[in-house]
């Protein structure tokens, strides 16, 4: 049998298929990449506006607590300083978050640790007699009782779900974050940044010497391109790639809006959450923030979120019970094809950090090579 161009195609040129086609060349391997956008990075890719990097498809900020997955990204290209430290604004007031004693603090004036506990605890009173929490409104108002829930949760949930919150699940808040300290920093992780001029320079160097087909839709010429290669790393939607032969899977959706301003700077922070239902975008992202810009200029993105229809941009996963059973079926029947490997957000239906795919493609590259 003659030999084949390509050790691996890999569909998908994003975070998780380029982190395998680095292992897969330093081992040796020859990859072609195929992606049907027309750049490299999947949901990373960041635009050059006039020196700002602009995340196309919403903030992407990177954190771990993992030494080495933060030590593998580090080779590829350097990481600033950058803390994540959101705000939320409802009715023109901005709270900090996650929430803490600044947030605490301007909800109800206390000072103190112990203060802040009561008021939480005597809110939440007012709801113990709900005792098995029926939907997601139940759930909340059981952990953090009416002020928070109202002002910071209830409407940027039921925007970005699409419905309200007395028909969402309960288990989407199994917890809420309480920190007793005056610390706005986000994450609690021991590693955090933003790539030093953006994200696509990781991808391009993540790539370095595999073929790349941009503009590329698998589907369109999937036997002349399995054709191609010994074994496919697809990282797709996984209903997809069984042509919905069980029924499609459901996505939650988003919708960007990008606007250049002539200021040099427009909100002072990189991401503010707008927490009224009337609001339709959930949140405004400032992108030279990220890399501490100074230009004269400025770059803002309202993130909307969206109801998904096949051709839209699949985001977030609804992990129900119903499509929960469905992905177990094509879980099922993707580990009895040989020679195809699935890897990543779409083909795993599950929503992963940054962190959390580069550790599951260096794993997938481990034992596959």
């Amino acid at each position: 049998m003659p030999m084949k161009e390509y050790d691996y195609l890999v569909v998908g040129a994003g975070l998780f298929g380029a982190v395998f086609v680095r292992q897969a060349i330093d081992a040796g391997k020859r990859c072609l990449v195929v992606d049907r956008r027309n750049h490299i990075g999947g949901n990373i890719y960041c635009e050059d506006v006039d020196g700002i990097h602009v995340h196309q498809y919403g903030a992407h900020i990177f954190h771990t607590d993992n030494k080495e997955v933060w030590d593998y990204v580090n080779r590829f290209v350097a990481f600033n300083r950058y803390t994540n430290s959101p705000l939320a604004n409802y009715k023109g007031v901005l709270y900090n978050l996650p929430f803490n004693m600044n947030t605490f603090n301007k909800l109800w004036g206390v000072n103190t640790p112990q203060e802040a506990k009561d008021k939480i605890e005597e809110q939440r009173r007012e709801y113990a007699h709900i005792q098995s929490p029926a939907n997601l409104e139940e759930q909340a108002l059981t952990l953090c009782g009416n002020d928070i829930y109202q002002k910071l949760i209830k409407g940027y949930t039921e925007k970005q779900w699409g419905r309200p919150a007395t028909e969402l699940p309960a288990f989407i808040i199994r917890r809420l974050p309480f920190r007793f300290v005056y610390d706005n920093n986000y994450f609690n992780d021991e590693y955090q940044g933003i790539p030093k001029g953006g994200y696509n320079k990781l991808i391009e160097n993540l790539l370095e010497g595999a073929d790349v087909r941009l503009n590329t839709n698998y589907f369109s010429d999937r036997q002349a391109l399995n054709a191609l290669a010994d074994k496919i790393l697809f990282t797709g939607c996984i209903d997809e790639f069984y042509d919905f032969c069980f029924g499609h899977l459901e996505y939650r959706s988003l919708r960007f809006e990008h606007e250049r301003l002539e200021v040099d700077n427009y909100q002072g922070n990189a991401v503010i959450n707008y927490c009224e239902r009337e609001i339709p975008y959930t949140r405004v992202i400032e992108h030279k923030h990220f890399e501490l810009g100074k230009q004269p200029h400025t770059v803002i993105t309202r993130e909307y979120p969206a109801d998904f229809t096949l051709g839209d941009e699949p985001y977030y996963p609804v992990n129900d019970e119903k499509n929960m059973q469905l992905y177990e079926k094509y879980k099922e029947m993707a580990t009895s094809v040989p020679g195809i490997l699935f890897g990543g957000r779409l083909a795993q239906y599950a929503y992963f950090d940054m962190d959390d795919t580069v550790a599951a493609a260096l794993l997938l590259a481990q034992n596959e090579l």
